[in-house]
């Protein structure tokens, strides 16, 4: 295959399809959502499998260079819920995320395959009632610039500014500014920020 074949092929798979595809995908979720604010910045591809469940409303917002790569899924539970990203924040691969209340990510967060952020837990200890009739305990989970969020973790709790938190990590508790956090509940391990920043 001659060479500038093959770099048509690579543009075109890479480069004007997606583009393409992608305008398309964000119009059908606003078609299919209407009673949604959703929202879209300059650059922002969306890929394969990108979905948004508002069937009552709510705001989905992301900002400018933001890449959703594939398989992702956004669920609003009602018209006050509020997902709002930053800029050139990235997705991989099947990302979720839940919101009844208030999720507000930063800019350049990163998030790797299978993550999961949720603002609610099921209350289940109304023994005279089933587990999905007793509602939630809402927090509002805001996962700040530069975090880091590492494969198959699951965010139920807010994560300070550039915090790595390690893969398989089950968020429950605040994570600091500059700090490495890994497990399941996930613990502070490491601190690599300002000295003066050092978290108590």
């Amino acid at each position: 295959m001659p060479d500038g074949v093959r770099r048509f092929i690579v543009r075109l798979s890479y480069g004007w399809g997606p583009r393409v595809m992608s305008g398309i995908r964000k119009r059908w979720v606003r078609i299919r959502n209407p009673l949604a604010d959703i929202r879209f910045g300059k650059g922002c591809v969306v890929g394969p499998g990108f979905w948004i469940h508002a069937p009552w409303g709510g705001t989905f917002v992301a900002g400018y260079g933001c890449e959703f790569r594939h398989g992702f899924r956004a669920e609003l539970a009602a018209p006050e819920s509020r997902i709002e990203i930053g800029n050139e924040t990235r997705f991989t691969y099947d990302a979720m995320i839940q919101c009844a209340g208030t999720i507000s990510i930063g800019d350049r967060v990163t998030f790797a395959q299978q993550t999961f952020v949720v603002d609610g837990s099921h209350r289940f200890r109304d023994l005279e009632r089933p587990m999905i009739d007793q509602g939630y305990d809402l927090r509002v989970i805001r996962i700040d610039d530069d975090a880091a969020i590492m494969a198959k973790t699951t965010v139920i709790a807010s994560v300070g500014r550039r915090a790595f938190v390690g893969a398989g990590s089950v968020v429950t508790r605040d994570i600091p500014p500059y700090t490495v956090a890994v497990g399941s509940p996930a613990e502070a391990i490491d601190y690599f920020g300002p000295s003066e920043e050092v978290p108590a």
